[in-house]
């Protein structure tokens, strides 16, 4: 092992420096849009607290072993998934081509959520810029915050702050992860967490919102009968804490041996879980206050109705500013683990040194985001619902099937003093592998339930 001040290697791959490290860019991978314009929507369509609940038995469920499988996998490979998949056909005595091919899926789905994002946090961006001139809060009615969306989520209508997007993305990139990924989600998460408490103490004081905490807290318990209710809540635990067989294998692999995977993964799903929950603290209330039911998530819930609901409420130029800023710190740290994947495939597969490899990745990124502006919805959906969960299914295939649980929980046990139970190739084997395979069935049947 040699180590500097800034950088910390172990065989001549770079590692995070330590624990809160490498758990706060893991928890930075997972809090992103799903927390904040996805989840209090469903939490708001699906009966409140009758959502919530099985929402959180599917994270307790599958979260856990989901994510500590993930995080294990890469680190037992050392590899981002082309590696880890190689190694896992070798390990089995089968052709590591058919490893290292199946590996380019979660790798190539990786990277086109990282272009689709690109364009989504240049929305971002250009709004939080926004709220300190004045721009994002000047359209003076509903229909002219639409119509202000409209023109900037258009062909070519935002390319200046995707440029600028690409830029500060791979500014970090190219820092390497002690110095580049890892201090930058040192940083903003702490402050992701701070303002969105700061907001959600400051809607409370408001009147209405009570309206809004009431909603939210309400149980059904005939709404458990829905079906749908449990299927959206299965999505929502599963996308929300972004498995799908390459960031959290990847960020895995650069974690050390003495590293307990089992207490991180519990850190990391706890975090996750919390920012959803502060998001729907913030957001349903603050619909409340004036009367609005939120109705409508993704960028139109982020980008038209807060936006106008932020301009009638007292501070809410201030409200804008904490709000806006805080999304943008849940956007970068998520999409440098997006174009991780691929960069570290270069470097890992094709020998690229890591400036090399975040300039190839950065143009790609930016040639094809450029020209996805007007269909991101088409572009994020296709991804998302018919690619990225198969990363899922063969990430937990390989770890499970064919490294085997005995080989699995061999890795987990590194930097563990207490054994793990018997209850590790249930939870894992069957009930979680099964599960991904659920995953992506319900959501190619219902168009997407992450």
């Amino acid at each position: 092992m040699s180590t500097d001040k800034n950088q910390v290697t172990i065989d001549n791959r770079e590692t995070f420096s330590g624990r809160w490290g490498f758990v706060l860019s893991c928890v930075g991978s997972a809090v992103g849009m799903g927390n904040i314009w996805l989840f209090p929507t469903r939490v708001s369509l699906y009966g409140g607290g009758t959502f919530i609940l099985p929402y959180i038995f599917f994270v307790l469920a599958i979260g856990y072993t989901g994510v500590f499988g993930e995080m294990g996998l890469g680190r037992a490979a050392k590899s981002g998934p082309i590696g880890a998949f190689s190694q896992a056909m070798k390990y089995k005595g089968k052709d590591e081509k058919i490893g290292r091919a199946l590996g380019f899926i979660p790798t190539i789905a990786s990277l086109l959520l990282a272009i689709g994002y690109t364009v989504v946090i240049s929305w971002i961006l250009k709004y939080t810029v926004g709220t300190f001139t004045g721009a994002t809060l000047a359209p003076a009615s509903i229909d002219e915050f639409g119509a202000a969306f409209g023109g900037m989520a258009s062909s070519f209508g935002n390319t200046l702050w995707v440029f600028i997007t690409i830029a500060l993305t791979f500014f970090i990139m190219n820092a390497g992860i002690s110095k580049g990924i890892e201090k930058v989600n040192l940083f903003m998460m702490p402050l992701f967490y701070l303002l969105f408490i700061v907001l959600a103490i400051y809607i409370a004081t408001l009147p209405g919102a009570s309206e809004g905490y009431k909603y939210i807290f309400t149980f059904d318990p005939k709404g458990l009968a829905d079906p749908i209710v449990w299927i959206f809540a299965l999505g929502q635990a599963f996308f929300s804490l972004s498995l799908g067989g390459s960031g959290t294998v990847i960020y895995g692999s650069y974690l050390k041996d003495d590293e307990d995977i089992l207490t991180n993964a519990r850190l990391v799903t706890i975090f996750d879980t919390s920012a959803a929950l502060l998001a729907a603290l913030v957001i349903i209330p603050a619909m409340a206050t004036t009367g609005s039911q939120l109705s409508e998530g993704g960028p139109g819930l982020l980008f038209i109705h807060l936006p106008n609901i932020f301009k009638n409420m007292p501070g809410g130029s201030i409200v804008a500013i904490l709000f806006f800023v805080a999304v943008t710190f849940a956007a970068i740290t998520s999409i440098v683990n997006l174009y991780e994947t691929s960069i570290a495939a270069l470097q890992d597969e094709f020998k690229f040194s890591r400036t090399k490899a975040s300039i190839t990745i950065g143009v790609i990124g930016l040639g094809v985001s450029l020209f996805i502006q007007g269909i991101i919805g088409e572009w994020m959906d296709l991804v998302s619902i018919y690619i990225n969960p198969i990363g899922a299914v063969l990430a937990a295939i390989m770890l499970y099937w064919v490294f085997g649980t005995d080989f699995a929980k061999d890795e987990f046990q590194k930097g563990r003093e207490l054994p793990i139970g018997g209850w590790f190739e249930p939870m894992t084997k069957y009930v979680f592998v099964g599960i991904t395979i659920i995953v992506y069935v319900a959501g190619v049947v219902l168009g997407g339930i992450g």
